[in-house]
């Protein structure tokens, strides 16, 4: 046993095992949040800034608290505010992408229950990398109280899916 190479081949297995790690740390997700809802009301959405590393597309997301999750988008057609889901939201290569009330956002639709502040809502987002494949990331997204919110920030109230 040669002492010497000990350390650098310690080193290099630390350095291979970093490298896997941040091959599978390539999306992050930060201050991700889910608007509260009231009794009966069965849609929310999830907000946050979702940053790919090496470029892809937010595909899919899912869910246990709803039935349906969709990626929205909000825009102005004609002077009227329209919501609907798109296939997908392009990420470019580690940039941040907004996902906020009046915007993009993640839909939770179907509420199995009523959502409320200081519970935390587990959501998989899927981001398809330029090489095509597939990479989950679970996000613990806290639940903010209604009356917290911006003025002008209101989601789900006049929406209909």
């Amino acid at each position: 046993m040669r002492v010497a190479s000990s350390p650098l081949r310690l080193l290099s297995a630390l350095a291979l095992m970093w490298a896997a790690g941040a091959a599978h740390a390539q999306v992050t997700v930060g201050d991700p949040w889910v608007r509260a809802t009231v009794a009966q009301q069965k849609a929310t959405g999830m907000f946050a800034q979702v940053t790919s590393a090496q470029g892809g597309k937010l595909v899919a997301a899912s869910s246990p608290v709803a039935a349906v999750v969709e990626i929205h988008e909000m825009a102005m057609e004609n002077n009227v505010m329209k919501m609907r889901a798109v296939p997908g939201l392009e990420l470019p290569a580690g940039k941040a992408v907004d996902l906020k009330p009046g915007g993009y956002h993640v839909m939770l639709m179907g509420l199995k229950q009523q959502v409320k502040e200081g519970e935390v809502v587990p959501v998989t987002l899927v981001v398809e990398g330029k090489d095509g494949k597939r990479e989950s990331v679970e996000v613990k997204a806290p639940v903010r109280a209604l009356a917290a919110q911006a003025a002008g920030h209101s989601h789900g109230g006049g929406h209909r899916h």
